[in-house]
């Protein structure tokens, strides 16, 4: 989809799906992941059948799949779902990309994982759902910060708070619920996309994450 270029300054990114790919589990997602770990996918996926036509229910659908964590230790699960498997090439991406550019995370993922991954790569911010932990063992308790089919909403509200143009922000991502976001910002790239809708609106298509530097120099004008 051909648009205006402007300079990127930032790269966002989607999580599950883009940057880490739990194999195995629907959406290669963190939540589904943890749920394994805690032993509790099989109800978890009967959640996503359930929740996920309702795009009006988001944060009840979070509120339900945390409560299946509640007394769970959380040692257990990370000992499962950390280090987080990134996908081909993230980590030669990124050691290209930080010295230039803001780099972040921007998912409906969890930020057990989220958060783990800002530190390890040496991210700015990363947004994500949170599930919470009291004295090691989990709560049954969130709290929705990224509603999953209004990503837009929530990168609006963080460009906002960081002074961050949309037209300077480069977005990553892999599924539907990305595409609002994608047509919003100023370069859109769709990683390993999960449906064809996104090779459509994206301005490029990767499957391995060393290529995304020199498309985004390309795109800004940087040589």
């Amino acid at each position: 989809m051909a648009r205006p270029r402007s300079a990127i300054t930032t790269v966002v990114f989607d999580l599950d799906g883009t940057l880490v790919r739990y194999r195995g589990v629907e959406f290669e997602s963190s939540w589904g992941a943890i749920a394994v770990a805690a032993g509790v996918g099989d109800r978890s996926e009967a959640l996503l059948r359930e929740y996920f036509p309702r795009r009006d229910a988001y944060a009840e659908w979070v509120a339900a799949d945390a409560a299946l964590l509640a007394g769970v230790p959380y040692a257990k699960v990370a000992a499962s779902v950390l280090p987080a498997p990134y996908a081909e090439g993230v980590r030669l991406a990124v050691r290209a990309l930080r010295p230039r550019y803001r780099l972040g995370i921007l998912s409906s993922g969890v930020d057990l994982v989220a958060d783990w991954v800002r530190r390890d790569l040496g991210f700015d911010f990363a947004l994500a759902n949170r599930i919470h932990v009291r004295d090691g063992i989990f709560t049954g308790t969130s709290e929705t910060v990224v509603n999953l089919w209004a990503k837009d909403d929530a990168l609006r509200a963080l460009a906002k708070e960081r002074g961050i143009g949309l037209q300077e922000i480069c977005f990553v991502g892999d599924h539907v619920n990305d595409l609002p976001v994608m047509r919003i910002v100023g370069m859109a790239v769709a990683a390993n996309p999960k449906d064809e809708s996104l090779v459509d609106i994206a301005d490029y298509v990767i499957e391995r994450f060393d290529d995304l530097p020199r498309l985004i120099d390309e795109w800004t004008g940087r040589r």
